[in-house]
């Protein structure tokens, strides 16, 4: 059974002392570095939001100029190639045209060498039909 004596005034004294001398060695101390330590989590969290947000503002810009040289170049692209359509109609015309001007020549040149060539045959006929007249009449025409 427990005592009630002045042991125990005096265990209870030892013990006041001891974290008297706790409380300003070990405790106080402590207690500041964990203190020290929150604030400058904290303050480190703030810094990478801060950090964070500056980040995504930056990709949202930079994804807004993406987009924009994307139409940009679509614009491009897309006056490029009616312009280009534009130059083949030009360029497939004057070739249509230059070959139709030749096909003409030719088919008149064949016309005037058909003409010059029946104009022959037909000299050559006459004298032809008189040779074969000639030969099956047996006499001279």
């Amino acid at each position: 059974m427990i005592k009630l004596d002045w042991t125990l005034l005096l265990q209870f004294v030892n013990f006041m002392i001891l974290m008297a001398v706790l409380n300003a060695l070990l405790f106080k101390p402590l207690r500041a570095a964990l203190k020290a330590r929150r604030d400058t989590i904290e303050g480190s969290r703030a810094k990478v939001q801060d950090i964070d947000e500056q980040v995504q503002a930056q990709i949202a810009r930079y994804e807004a100029q993406l987009q924009e040289a994307r139409q940009q170049g679509g614009e491009e692209r897309s006056l490029l190639r009616k312009t280009a359509q534009e130059e083949e109609a030009r360029i497939l015309g004057g070739a249509n045209q230059k070959s139709a001007e030749k096909l003409q020549m030719i088919k008149e040149q064949i016309q005037e060498e058909a003409e010059v060539a029946r104009q022959a045959l037909r000299s050559e006929t006459k004298a032809l039909a008189k040779d074969i007249a000639g030969k099956v009449l047996g006499r001279a025409i």
